[in-house]
């Protein structure tokens, strides 16, 4: 570890002035780099979200499976949207871990997401989006001609969310779309778990991993949705490679997936051999985290949830601004389910930047 040398003058005393040398360890990237540009440095798939409010009834009339992420292909979806005409949306630049780097930015962090678009009016809106929401990104104004990936949220009564994804123009995601300098002045690398579905996205992924290990930058996965873990098991175990993750972020059902255990307990034990720390969210039960030496537990508030399209990515988003702005892992456990559980209540993949705040304020004061 590299050590700096600091001059620290002391106030004046009833004895003398005394002046003190010392070493001082460099910051490591969890604990606040004096150097460091950005707190989190994310990848993922770039889709706009549409949210639909439908019946359980509808998704069984369109065979669409509940409460599980599907890839289709342009023809399915307009399909789907035509069966939808009716009923009005609302859309957001989205995906996984934007709605991560997002939250990031709407707590007061830095962040910097990498993603690919087209030249469509899709592609215009999730640019403009993003940037209003203070996220620095790789997208310019020189995009290839395509579609734009869209994400169709479909939320029951139950709460629950089902999405239908056509990832498009997304799917050609690659290493090409890293900004090696960017990510080597961040403090964590965050990887979308839905990376592990394409060859050139599952490569970037291990590529950016790789950089940011070599350069100093911690790193942070999140399995993203138990059937991609399920199907894609092995996508993830090339991500985490020998070295697993400095920080892993999943739910019970993706845990127990990963691991073909049976027992949260049993699952939390083998998550130890692949990541040096980890959060489990456990829906109304909170959160189980593991800082690396200790286990701890949060209690969530109990709320009447109708939406919970966004809330992994929310926990991940606020736990992520936290620990990269000084807290510890129990404050950041809090904030992160103080802040699901408030979007929970509401519909849409996430927050609006006076809602962090106030929690925030409510949390961290």
């Amino acid at each position: 570890m590299k050590t700096l040398d600091l001059i620290v003058f002391s106030v004046p005393c009833a004895v003398t002035k005394q002046i003190f040398r010392f070493k001082m360890a460099s910051l490591d990237n969890s604990e606040g780099l004096f150097m460091a540009k950005y707190d989190v440095y994310g990848i993922g798939n770039a889709l706009v979200d549409m949210e639909f409010e439908v019946t359980p009834e509808f998704l069984q009339k369109m065979n669409v499976e509940k409460g599980l992420m599907t890839l289709v292909d342009e023809n399915r979806q307009e399909e789907l949207l035509n069966n939808l005409d009716k009923l009005g949306h609302k859309r957001s630049c989205g995906g996984s871990a934007a709605n991560t780097i997002i939250a990031v930015s709407q707590f007061g962090g830095k962040s910097f997401y990498s993603c690919k678009v087209a030249s469509d009016e899709t592609g215009d809106f999730y640019y403009t989006d993003l940037v209003k929401e203070g996220v620095n990104t790789n997208i310019t104004d020189k995009r290839e001609e395509g579609v734009t990936g869209k994400c169709m949220v479909f939320i029951t009564p139950d709460a629950d969310r089902t999405m239908n994804t056509y990832l498009g123009i997304t799917a050609t995601f690659s290493k090409n779309e890293l900004v090696y300098d960017e990510i080597e002045k961040s403090k964590y690398l965050y990887i979308e778990g839905y990376l592990v579905t394409g060859p050139n996205s599952l490569e970037a992924a291990v590529e950016a991993k790789a950089h940011a290990e070599k350069t100093g930058v911690k790193t942070a996965l999140t399995f993203s949705d138990p059937g991609i873990v399920s199907y894609f098991k092995d996508g993830f175990k090339t991500i985490l490679g020998q070295t697993g993750v400095d920080l892993l972020f999943c739910n019970e059902s993706e845990a127990l997936a990963f691991t073909d255990t049976k027992t949260f307990e049993e699952a939390a034990k083998e998550l130890k051999k692949v990541a040096k720390a980890f959060a489990i969210t456990l829906g109304p039960k909170g959160a189980y985290i593991f800082d690396g030496q200790n286990e701890i537990h949060i209690i969530t508030n109990k709320v009447e949830a109708i939406d919970t399209n966004g809330a992994g990515d929310l926990f991940a988003g606020s736990f992520l601004y936290a620990i990269t702005n000084g807290h510890s892992f129990a404050s950041a456990g809090r904030l992160a389910c103080s802040a699901a559980s408030v979007l929970v209540t509401q519909f849409g993949a996430r927050l609006d930047k006076e809602q962090a705040h106030t929690i925030k304020k409510e949390v961290l004061a």
